[in-house]
């Protein structure tokens, strides 16, 4: 495995014949990093994983500086994944200057994740190009916890003609349920706890849509609780997105009360353009959810089906 900045990529990228594979990553790497690049692997003859930190996407209260940077666990992460070579930039060969020039990620990079965090996506995407750019793969995976990010990178895709064939990896969470996050990392035990409210609030809002239309997306591996049969009563019908809504929301909201969690959002919407699903909606939907827990910022989400 090789290691390297642009130089050493374009040298090692000029050797190379065969399908390559990309994994983009900010490091902090577990499980669910490997998981894509394993992915990548099966997909490609050769991968690259790139380990960024990437300022473009962080806002000015945000935790750019204190994002874990754990390199050597993180290349040794990457060896045992297969990985081929790894892009690990240093901040001034990405960007020598301020970039003037920007992706801008327009209406769908402005709500949800990029309300709470505004110019997110516009960095997330332009970072994303560059890597494109650079690597030129054959193949990209993104995991979809991040799937707000997942959607708007497949739109760039299409809209700036990218060759590159784009691959979602479902959602990799702990035993606990809680989806797999570098970020987890800043949470206390107490505050863990707390987070189990965000995956039981994804599968108490699969069960009302199970009842309602018998096609849910799975749930998020720890149980549902009780709140879901509460808010299940109007599962059915025309009104079934608000009564999904509604079930999630039945157990955040106790947990928000008591000041444990801040909800940031909890909506549904249509997976094709991240919309409010309407009344009577039928097709692909997106539960997206978003909290902060004892001032780490989470999000996860459920596919649905209605």
């Amino acid at each position: 495995m090789e290691v390297g900045g642009i130089q050493a990529l374009r040298r090692w990228r000029a050797e190379q014949s065969g399908r390559v594979g990309l994994v983009p990553t900010m490091g902090a790497l577990h499980s669910g990093h490997q998981a894509l690049m394993t992915r990548a692997r099966a997909e490609s003859d050769l991968v690259v994983a790139s380990i960024f930190v990437n300022p473009l996407q962080f806002g000015a209260d945000e935790d750019f500086v204190q994002y874990p940077r754990p390199i050597e666990e993180d290349l040794k992460k990457c060896e045992e994944a297969g990985v081929d070579f790894v892009f690990a930039p240093a901040l001034a060969e990405m960007y020598p200057s301020a970039p003037e020039v920007r992706v801008v990620a327009g209406r769908m990079g402005a709500v949800f994740e990029g309300a709470a965090r505004p110019g997110h996506f516009d960095g997330v995407l332009t970072v994303v190009a560059k890597l494109f750019t650079l690597i030129d793969p054959d193949v990209t995976v993104f995991g979809l916890k991040d799937i707000q990010q997942y959607v708007l990178v497949k739109r760039m895709i299409a809209d700036l003609n990218f060759d590159i064939e784009l691959i979602g990896l479902p959602v990799v969470r702990d035993a606990d349920g809680l989806a797999m996050s570098s970020r987890n990392t800043y949470l206390a035990p107490e505050d863990r706890a707390r987070a189990l409210a965000i995956p039981r609030a994804l599968n108490a809002a699969a069960e009302v849509a199970e009842r309602g239309r018998g096609t849910a997306g799975s749930g998020a591996g720890a149980g549902a609780g009780g709140a879901g049969a509460a808010a299940g009563s109007g599962g059915a019908g025309a009104d079934l997105p608000a009564a999904v809504e509604a079930a999630a929301l039945a157990e955040l909201e106790p947990v928000a009360e008591r000041g444990e969690l801040e909800i940031v959002y909890c909506n549904l919407v249509e997976a094709a353009t991240l919309r409010p699903c309407p009344p009577g909606f039928t097709g692909p939907a997106l539960l997206l959810v978003s909290a902060t827990v004892g001032g780490t910022h989470l999000i996860d989400n459920l596919p649905l089906e209605f």
